[in-house]
């Protein structure tokens, strides 16, 4: 391994692909200081203006595994650029709005940029020297909790002193930055796999995607025993088997199934599921903790400008954990470093169940929490870059990603139906009880500790292939894939 400094063109490419990864994560919460307002400012029903969140989820879980597989197919330096570009016509759009439909319309745009962060992890792989990729990767991965951390206050900053619009106008302004860095410094990888596009893939999952996490996210406004609540479920359960049917027997499909399944990689995309969840978990309380009335007993009557700079430092600690999970995964792999980081955010949901009275016991949770998340994702493109060929590096990762979306989707889910039914009166008002926010806290926990466990199955990492840590049985079939 060499031991020479990076160069100054390896730090640009890892900088500019990290800025658009926190750029697009920042859109995830864009719109949370002004949800309450979107009725009014949009002039449409609460139930109708809630689409403007779900629409850019439905979007997101749709797109990110496309652009995976078109990237691995047609250049992922160009995908990523497509990605950008949607990012920054979605904020103009939203920026222009004063109605519901072209909110929801910039919404969809921007939901599609979420391909960015898997894109950007798998151009690493194909340019970074093997000393500088688990640092890398682990930063680009982390840049997902970075953003949303990072980006709430900085949202309720400016919803506080600024027109709405503002919000939306500084999403595309730093879209337009991150498109220009990207332009001028990323290289086109030479890695692909070429073929066709597997369209009637490309159908059949985002139907089943839609159909489940529009299930998930709209089950509590719905009901989750009503017709259509059960009948998206019902539908999903129908579409998805058949959509893997088509992959399993189409020559170039999206989805590879076939190494989806392989242990190393199945087992690391359930325990995202999990660890998705548990990251969640802590965005879905914490804030909530601090605004609620003083008069509650337990909530804080903060700001959402305060709520969201307790949130910030959580941001910075992932960062700063960028390079520490990756020292651990060379040293221990990666397997190690994700479960080291699950057990970190239980210990953080742990810890905040009883501290929960005071600003600074959540400024100390979230720290805790974020440098768990910083771990378990900072070794996820590791454990997944190391069970795939190289070819397939955009398409794996893109679904890794999906499935962590996943996870935050359930725990949105399942925190609202505890919040909704653990409920305290308040002046006449029905609020989260205390115990119903230490039960969402108790839940993280649990879907840490989980996560902990389903890792475990991982197979240990025992060789080397290009400075990578592959897993036992794998090693051969990267090496050949390599000489193909």
């Amino acid at each position: 391994m060499s031991s020479h400094p990076p160069s100054p063109r390896t730090n640009s490419v890892v900088a500019v692909l990290a800025f658009a990864g926190i750029v697009v994560s920042l859109m995830q919460t864009l719109v949370i200081p002004i949800v309450p307002e979107l009725p009014r400012l949009l002039d449409a029903p609460a139930s109708d203006t809630a689409w403007a969140v779900t629409a850019t989820l439905l979007a997101a879980a749709v797109a990110t595994p496309v652009m995976g597989r078109l990237g691995d197919m047609y250049g992922k330096r160009r995908m990523l650029l497509v990605s950008v570009v949607l990012l920054v016509s979605g904020s103009v759009v939203c920026a222009l709005s004063d109605s519901l439909v072209p909110m929801i319309v910039g919404r969809v745009l921007q939901g599609l940029a979420s391909g960015v962060i898997p894109l950007g992890i798998s151009i690493m792989r194909d340019e970074l020297p093997a000393e500088r990729l688990g640092s890398a990767t682990a930063l680009m991965s982390a840049s997902l909790g970075i953003g949303g951390a990072l980006g709430l206050p900085a949202a309720a900053l400016i919803a506080d002193n600024f027109d709405w619009h503002v919000l939306f106008w500084t999403s595309a302004g730093m879209g337009v930055v991150a498109l220009g860095c990207v332009l001028l410094v990323v290289p086109e990888s030479k890695v692909r796999t070429g073929g066709r596009f597997d369209l009637v893939g490309g159908m059949g999952m985002a139907a089943g995607l839609v159909c489940l996490l529009l299930g998930i996210s709209k089950g509590a406004d719905w009901g989750w025993t009503s017709g259509t609540t059960l009948g998206l479920f019902a539908a999903a359960v129908v579409i998805l088997p058949a959509w893997g049917w088509w992959e399993l027997r189409t020559d170039q499909p999206l989805v590879d199934l076939r190494t989806t399944a392989r242990r190393q990689v199945l087992v690391t995309n359930l325990a995202s599921i999990a660890v998705g969840f548990a990251m969640f978990a802590m965005s879905l309380v914490i804030p909530q903790l601090l605004q609620l009335p003083s008069r509650t007993g337990y909530g804080l009557g903060k700001s959402m400008l305060v709520a969201g700079l307790c949130m910030a430092p959580s941001g910075l600690v992932m960062m700063a954990t960028a390079p520490v999970s990756a020292a651990i995964s060379r040293a221990k792999g990666p397997k190690a470093t994700l479960m080291i980081g699950v057990l970190i955010v239980a210990a953080g949901y742990s810890l905040n169940i009883v501290l929960m009275s005071e600003v600074w016991h959540f400024i100390l949770v979230a720290c805790v929490i974020g440098a768990g998340v910083g771990f378990g994702y900072g070794s996820m493109p590791a454990l997944i870059m190391s069970a795939v060929p190289a070819s397939e590096t955009a398409a794996a990762n893109s679904l890794n990603t999906l499935m962590r979306s996943l996870g935050t989707s359930m725990a949105s889910a399942v925190a609202g139906v505890i919040l909704a039914q653990m409920t305290t009166d308040l002046g006449g008002y029905a609020l989260p009880s205390e115990n119903a926010f230490k039960v969402v806290l108790a839940v993280g926990a649990g879907a840490a500790l989980l996560a902990f466990v389903v890792a475990s199955f991982i197979p240990r990492q025992t060789v080397t292939v290009g400075g990578e840590p592959v897993a036992e049985g794998a090693a051969e079939r990267v090496g050949a894939t390599a000489k193909s």
